[in-house]
C-alpha cells in the first residue's frame, strides 16, 4: 500500500461536504448524474444488438450504478477531489458482443482477471509512473479528442432541431452574463425540460419498477481472457485513468492519485465481476463537468462528484423508470447540457495540447482521439497516448525530460491544489 497516495481520509467528510456545497457544486453534479444516467441507454443499445435480453441489460446499468456510485462517494470523498466513478463505455461494448461468444459467466470472470491486473498495477505504483513519462501535452490532446464529439453533439441539433437548441444555447450564455447568482446550467436544463413540456412529449410510455442488483458466480476460461479480459485490462490502464488523470491536472489540480484511481477502479472491477457488471473506472466526461469552472472553486469542486455518487445510488433500483423517462425526452436536452457543461474544459484541454512542447506529438494524439479508431479491439484512447508519445519520440525528443520526480516538484510558483 506504499505506493498509493494519501488521501484527507472520511471523518469529516460529511461536515466538510455541508461545508462546502454550493450552487454551482450542486448543479454541476446534477448535470453530470443526468449524464451519467444517460449513458446506461448506450449500454442497453450495446446489448439489443448484440441479442441480449432486455432483462440482463437492465440489470446491468443497475448494477452499474449502484456499485459504482458507491465507489464514486468514497474517491471523491476521500481525496476532497472531483473523481465520479463510472465504468468503461469501450468495455461495455466489448462485454456485450463477447457474451453471446462465451457466455455470461466466463465473460464475468475475465472481467474479474482485467480488475485484478488493474488492481496490481495502481498498488505497485506503475501507473503514477506511467503518467509522470507521458507529457500533458499529449495526455491532454487525448482528453481533448474524447470530449470534442460532446462539443459537436451540443451544436448538432441546430440541423434539425433549430428552435430548442437555440433557446437552451443562448438560455445558457444570457444566463451567464445576467443572472449571476443562478447556475447557468440549471437555467438551461430548466429551459429545456420547459420546452419538451410545452412541445408535447409523449411520456404514456413511462412505467414504474424496482430492481437491485443480483449475485453471479463468474468462471474461467482462456478463451474469455485473450478475447475480453486483456483488452479491458488495457483499457482500464492505458485509457480511463490516464484520461481521468489528466482532465483533473488539467483543470489546476497539481496531484491526482494515479495509482489510487487504478487500484480502487481494478477493486470495484472485480467485485462487478459478482453482479454483472464488466468494470469501475474513472468517468472521464463526468470528471470533465466536475472538475471544471462550472463546478466553482477549486477547492470545493469534489462536491460535484459525490452528488454524481448518491444520484447513482438512489436512481438505481429505479432506472427502468429513468430509462423509460429519457427515452421519452428528446436527445437533444442531454446533448446541449452536456456539451455547454463541457464547453469550457474543451476549451482548456485544446488550450494545453497546442501551447507547449511536443507540438507533433500532441497533434497525433488528439487526431487520433477525434477518430475514435479501434486498432486490435483496442479504443482511440489507447492508441492516441502510445502513437502519440512514440512519434514525439522520434521527431520532437529534445522535448522530453526523462526524470522520475512528480511535475509539480519540478516547478516553482504558487499553485492550486
Amino acid at each position: 500500500m506504499k505506493h498509493i497516495e494519501k488521501g484527507v481520509g472520511l471523518k469529516s467528510a460529511p461536515r466538510d461536504f455541508i461545508r462546502d456545497l454550493n450552487a454551482d457544486n450542486l448543479s454541476a453534479g446534477v448535470v453530470a448524474g443526468i449524464f451519467g444516467l444517460s449513458a446506461g441507454i448506450i449500454h442497453i443499445s450495446a446489448g439489443t444488438a448484440a441479442g441480449l435480453p432486455q432483462e440482463f441489460t437492465l440489470l446491468w446499468v443497475i448494477s452499474y450504478l449502484m456499485i459504482n456510485g458507491r465507489f464514486g462517494l468514497f474517491m471523491p470523498a476521500w481525496y476532497r477531489l472531483p473523481l465520479p466513478m463510472a465504468n468503461s463505455i469501450p468495455g461495455a461494448l466489448l462485454f456485450a458482443a463477447i457474451i453471446p461468444v462465451v457466455g455470461l459467466n466466463a465473460a464475468l470472470g475475465a472481467t474479474l482477471i482485467a480488475g485484478a491486473i488493474s488492481l496490481v498495477v495502481g498498488l505497485a505504483g506503475w501507473m503514477s509512473t506511467v503518467m509522470r513519462l507521458i507529457p500533458m501535452p499529449i495526455v491532454m490532446g487525448m482528453v481533448a479528442g474524447i470530449l470534442l464529439k460532446f462539443g459537436t453533439n451540443m451544436v448538432a441539433p441546430l440541423e434539425n432541431a433549430m428552435l430548442p437548441a437555440v433557446v437552451m444555447i443562448l438560455s445558457y450564455f444570457l444566463a451567464s452574463r445576467y443572472l449571476r447568482r443562478v447556475p447557468p446550467l440549471v437555467v438551461t436544463l430548466l429551459v429545456g425540460i420547459g420546452y419538451v413540456a410545452i412541445s408535447g412529449a409523449d411520456f404514456s410510455g413511462v412505467a414504474f419498477t424496482f430492481q437491485l442488483p443480483e449475485f453471479i458466480v463468474p468462471t474461467f476460461t482462456l478463451e474469455a481472457f485473450l478475447a475480453y479480459g486483456l483488452p479491458l485490462a488495457l483499457i482500464l490502464v492505458g485509457m480511463e485513468t490516464p484520461a481521468g488523470v489528466g482532465l483533473v491536472k488539467g483543470m489546476g489540480y497539481k496531484e491526482a492519485p494515479a495509482n489510487a484511481i487504478t487500484a480502487v477502479g481494478g477493486l470495484g472491477t472485480m467485485l462487478s465481476a459478482f453482479f454483472n457488471l464488466h468494470s469501475t473506472c474513472i468517468a472521464a466526461p463526468m470528471t470533465g463537468i466536475c472538475s471544471g469552472p462550472e463546478a466553482g472553486s477549486h477547492d470545493k469542486r469534489w462536491v460535484a462528484a459525490v452528488i454524481v455518487g448518491i444520484i447513482f445510488i438512489v436512481a438505481a433500483p429505479f432506472y427502468g423508470f429513468l430509462f423509460s423517462l429519457i427515452e421519452a425526452m428528446p436527445g437533444y436536452v442531454i446533448a446541449i447540457i452536456a456539451g455547454l457543461a463541457l464547453l469550457r474544459v474543451i476549451g482548456s484541454a485544446l488550450q494545453m495540447t497546442f501551447s507547449g512542447k511536443h507540438e507533433v506529438g500532441a497533434m497525433f494524439s488528439f487526431l487520433i482521439a477525434v477518430s475514435g479508431v479501434q486498432i486490435l479491439g483496442i479504443g482511440a484512447s489507447f492508441w492516441a497516448l502510445v502513437l502519440g508519445v512514440t512519434i514525439s519520440m522520434l521527431v520532437e525528443f529534445k522535448d522530453f525530460e526523462f526524470t522520475m520526480a512528480p511535475p509539480w516538484r519540478r516547478k516553482t510558483g504558487a499553485e492550486t491544489r
